[in-house]
């Protein structure tokens, strides 16, 4: 253990915790563990991450863009220049809980073992913070004039300071903080900035109750989507495991991601009683292969699911042998694999239909798994053109991160149902019923109903879920 010490890379936030169980200062936890290791995951990637060159914003390119003649004339605003977030950017941690959950000091295990090459770090209390943030904007203003963006200024300089920044107690309980929080911490991953928070409460619930909080929603959206969230307070089943403290869809295909999938397989699996093991089923005088079953959980990678010739038939008969699919390595999927999609959404609608439980590991986010970045480009230019691109439409069967998501591009799903990717209104209707299914299938309601867990009902809820998912199979017979 002391040469690893010597050598930062080597010494991370797992090995402090083993070295603090060693000397009996801390209990050995399975949930703690499961904790610290997605901060050895963020280490990890950190030890070969170099973050970008901060480039400052001009005072010139912060004015507000003259508009046109006729922009005037038609009171419209120059579109706003959307920030761009690298792609390189490791994804950040934003840990919940309790008082009493242990976040100071899995703060301290993360920010005392970053390593060497991470030579620019910050770590400070989150109203602190706000407070400088406050007055470098203060200042801006009095020397340039209140028609500036000076956050993105402000932004700059903060990166500056440091290339990871944990905060201790994120909140926010002031209109003030709100109302730039979004473009703030947005502008801070843009110069890449890694982003590690601690908090009392989950994101959504966040400056509930607060003056103009639906201004605030796009900062939650932004919390959610860009960093992994991780609720702290152990819930467990009627087998006392750790429910993870994560949700069930994960991107993108980091180093995190493995041990994502290897967590919620092992609690929706029986690996105790039923080890992993390869298993076979037959459809029609077919194999189908699964790669490796426990229990009533069965694990994939997207191209042993999808990346062969199966369909429904194949699909049916794994919803009737198992209650749970871990999905790895699922691609963005453009038009040159439009047989993928289709095979995919099949399996989605299988899954939805048989109520079991889906876990993802995806390259993209899941708005953009049938359509790449540049076929969103045209939808949108089809959509413009069309003027089925409006403001204030609704996404229907869409939950409120996709939909922010999707309103940060200017997309809506009728604009995506009317984009000439597709072909036909069947294939545009089933695009669009994935993305609602799916985001069904990722909430807590969703992910916890039939498991046993304790605060639902232990072993008693886990029997009746099983009943109704017996006549299920009876039906489908």
């Amino acid at each position: 253990m002391a040469a690893r010490r010597s050598n930062p890379d080597a010494f991370g936030p797992l090995d402090e915790y083993d070295e603090r169980v060693h000397s009996h200062r801390l209990r050995d936890d399975e949930h703690q563990r499961t904790i610290v290791q997605s901060l050895q995951d963020l280490h990890d990637m950190l030890a070969e991450y170099r973050a970008p060159e901060v480039v400052h914003p001009s005072i010139e390119s912060l004015k507000p863009r003259s508009r046109t003649f006729l922009g005037a004339l038609f009171h419209r605003q120059p579109p706003k220049k959307m920030t761009q977030i690298p792609s390189t950017l490791p994804k950040g941690l934003y840990m919940y809980g309790d008082v009493g959950s242990g976040k100071t000091m899995l703060m301290d295990m993360f920010y005392d073992t970053l390593p060497h090459n991470i030579s620019s770090k910050t770590r400070v209390h989150f109203h602190s913070f706000m407070q400088d943030v406050h007055k470098r904007l203060h200042t801006m203003k009095m020397e340039h004039g209140t028609d500036l963006d000076a956050v993105s200024y402000v932004a700059a300089d903060l990166a500056e300071k440091g290339s990871v920044l944990c905060f201790d107690e994120f909140q926010c309980t002031d209109v003030a903080d709100a109302m730039i929080l979004r473009s703030l911490l947005e502008a801070l991953m843009s110069h890449g900035v890694v982003l590690v928070t601690t908090s009392n409460r989950h994101p959504d619930d966040l400056y509930k109750n607060g003056i103009q909080r639906a201004s605030f929603i796009p900062c939650i959206n932004l919390l959610k989507t860009r960093l992994r969230i991780l609720n702290l307070d152990s819930t467990t089943d009627y087998r006392q495991i750790p429910r993870p403290p994560s949700g069930v869809f994960h991107h993108p295909l980091d180093k995190a991601a493995t041990s994502h999938a290897d967590r919620w397989f092992k609690f929706l699996g029986d690996v105790e009683k039923d080890p992993p093991h390869r298993a076979t089923h037959q459809v029609w005088g077919r194999d189908i292969d699964v790669s490796k079953a426990s229990g009533k959980a069965a694990m994939f990678t997207f191209h042993e699911l999808i990346g062969r010739a199966t369909g429904a038939a194949d699909y049916l008969e794994l919803m009737r042998s198992y209650d749970a699919f871990i999905v790895t390595d699922v691609p963005g999927m453009t038009h040159k694999e439009r047989d993928w999609a289709r095979r995919f959404i099949t399996f989605i609608d299988a899954a939805y239909e048989s109520h079991a439980k889906i876990v993802l590991t995806t390259a993209v986010p899941l708005f953009q798994l049938f359509m790449s970045p540049e076929e969103i480009g045209e939808a949108l230019d089809d959509g413009r053109r069309t003027g089925s691109v409006k403001h204030a439409e609704d996404h229907e069967g869409v939950d409120d991160v996709m939909r922010q998501m999707m309103d940060d591009l200017g997309m809506n799903m009728n604009m995506l149902r009317n984009s000439n990717l597709f072909t036909g209104d069947e294939e545009r209707f089933a695009f669009s019923r994935a993305l609602s299914r799916l985001s069904e299938m990722g909430s807590q309601e969703w992910v916890e109903r039939g498991l046993g867990m304790e605060h639902r009902g232990g072993l008693n809820e886990k029997e009746g879920w099983q009943r109704v998912r017996s006549r299920w199979r009876e039906d489908s017979l």
